[in-house]
């Protein structure tokens, strides 16, 4: 018996990026913004596995916001590039529309990671 061959990382990753199914690269991941398909259209891989499944992706979205925003705040505040009143609602303003905008890209990352290391 043959274990089958597993998807590279960097090609999983990069199905992610573009928003496509882990496993087949085809099927689109969203049908709207913010709805996902069920399941693929190319593979019939279902997306989503369990109640709960895409809570993962919430720390993937929310560890990249925080990241992002402490870094640009402190880099900007120390070169004094605007007042901290100016950066502060920025950075507030910053908090709301990334994650938005990235809501997406993490549930894609977070299917990818699932199913490189529990592929179904």
């Amino acid at each position: 018996m043959t274990t089958p061959v597993k998807t590279p990382y960097s090609t999983i990753m990069g199905r992610a990026v573009r928003l496509r199914c882990p496993r087949c690269g085809g099927g689109k991941l969203f049908r709207t913004p913010f709805k996902m398909h069920e399941e693929c259209s190319e593979c019939g891989l279902k997306f989503n596995r369990e109640p709960g499944f895409f809570l993962g992706s919430i720390y993937i979205n929310y560890g990249l916001t925080a990241l992002l925003m402490s870094i640009t705040y402190v880099s900007l505040l120390l070169a004094g590039v605007a007042s901290p009143q100016t950066l502060l609602w920025a950075m507030l303003a910053f908090c709301i529309l990334f994650p938005l905008w990235f809501f997406r890209y993490a549930r894609a990352f977070w299917l990818g990671f699932d199913q490189y290391w529990d592929p179904r």
